[in-house]
């Protein structure tokens, strides 16, 4: 019976150089290309088969690795994978990457080699018996990019036509999966393609296309309304078909699929502030931490005050005079309906100020007050002040988004993305200013 190895026994991917001998890598594959066929030069009316994946072990590295060969092999090998599987190699060929050529097409990567895998000499296999898997799989929540270097979805739509053929980062929240539609191409070839729909505070709707199997697969397992991506390195095309702007997904995309813990900064209420101030009304949408308190959570008064009606279909808060979406007009009046969600405006506090009127909505409010609307509606007057008592002055470790909103009494707009309870050590670490951002 073999043995499993032990996370010693592999290279790590930042120590990596073509004079290693029979190295053997372990990484968690975050991206990966459909199979596809070359006419082969030495062998005149027969192809070669090929597809790329990239594997990541550790935040800061990560690396491309490339297959050719026999059909059979190569198409056996990539239905046995994959994106979000952790993979091990055992002896590639490690290869500088001439950078500029190769990154037209593929991931941009920090490393400076490549690895290529050898029919005869190369093994790749799953490792779901690894204790690292653990780790390996919370790099999937990471993005390869700064998580703060993207364009709002209203920003491309600005921008327009400017923008034509660009590749950029996209953050946005998943609105609607559609079905995949498969073809048949003019020269026999099978394709597919599936449309996502994207949104966020600044956009309602905004298209991404996969045309491979690979991005259309790992867009099946989203959730809308729920799911959460960071597409690094999307094409954004104009459609002269529909008048609209269009993000692509190619083979140099990366998705990072629910990329919050990804945010590393940390941040004081008066930090916070300052950076307000000086970016003169015009700050671009931020993500950091706060370890800090909730001072105001004011859901023991009227219930208008804590309970918003949003449209099941875009999840937006409908007007509250009409009961009615103003986004989703075009849809039949029988297949409209509302929800109950929560919409509270809350202040957060740490040792250096207060931010007043911060949003805990919808699925956010629910996980930090532990409990659904319904849950919420059914409790008494002072069962809803024991509620508010359990989680007033708590120190929590807050994730948030900030955006500049002039028409906003404070000039910021700050949504809570998530609050917990914080680890007591690495809060007063914070306190300490070990982490903060300056």
């Amino acid at each position: 019976m073999a043995h499993s190895r032990s996370a010693r026994d592999f290279v790590a991917l930042s120590d990596l150089h073509p004079n290693l001998a029979r190295p053997n890598v372990i990484g968690v594959v975050i991206g990966k290309t459909d199979v596809r066929s070359f006419p082969d030069r030495k062998n005149i009316g027969t192809e070669r088969y090929t597809f790329n994946f990239t594997i990541r072990d550790s935040p800061a590295y990560f690396i491309n690795v490339q297959s050719w060969g026999r059909e059979e092999y190569i198409r056996s090998l990539s239905e046995s994978f994959r994106v979000g599987d952790c993979v091990t190699i055992e002896n590639p060929l490690i290869q500088s990457k001439e950078a500029e050529r190769e990154e037209k097409f593929n991931p941009v990567t920090p490393s400076g080699y490549k690895l290529l895998l050898s029919e005869n000499h190369s093994v790749v296999k799953t490792s779901s018996c690894y204790d690292t898997d653990t780790r390996l799989l919370a790099l999937l929540h990471l993005p390869v990019k700064d998580p703060q270097d993207y364009y709002s979805l209203g920003d491309i739509v600005a921008n327009g036509q400017s923008l034509h053929g660009r590749v950029l980062n996209v953050l946005a929240a998943v609105m609607a999966v559609g079905e995949p539609k498969y073809f048949m191409t003019s020269d026999k070839r099978k394709g597919q393609r599936c449309e996502v729909k994207l949104y966020d505070e600044t956009e309602r709707s905004f298209p991404i296309v996969c045309w491979d199997n690979e991005s259309i697969q790992l867009a099946q397992s989203w959730i809308p309304q729920e799911t959460v991506i960071f597409a690094s390195d999307v094409r954004i095309n104009f459609d002269k078909f529909r008048n609209c702007m269009t993000a692509t997904v190619i083979s140099k995309t990366i998705i990072t699929t629910n990329p919050v813990e990804a945010v590393v900064d940390v941040y004081t209420v008066e930090q916070l502030k300052e950076k307000a101030l000086q970016s003169d009304g015009k700050l671009e949408p931020l993500h950091g931490i706060i370890y800090g308190y909730i001072s105001t959570l004011d859901i023991d008064e009227n219930v208008s005050r804590v309970l918003r009606n949003r449209c099941s279909i875009c999840r937006f808060i409908v007007n509250e005079v009409s009961n009615t979406c103003t986004f989703c007009s075009d849809v039949p009046p029988e297949a409209r309906s509302t929800f109950a969600s929560f919409d509270i405006l809350v202040d957060v506090t740490d040792h250096t100020g207060t931010l007043h009127s911060c949003y805990l909505s919808d699925c956010v409010a629910e996980e930090t007050l532990g409990c659904t609307v319904h849950e919420f509606l059914m409790l008494e007057e002072d069962q809803k002040t024991a509620l508010k008592w359990q989680l007033l002055l708590e120190r929590s470790k807050i994730y948030f988004k900030v955006t500049s909103s002039p028409n906003w009494r404070t000039g910021l707009k700050v949504n809570l993305l998530s609050c917990k309870l914080a680890d007591p050590i690495e809060a007063s670490q914070s306190l300490l200013g070990r982490d903060w951002n300056y």
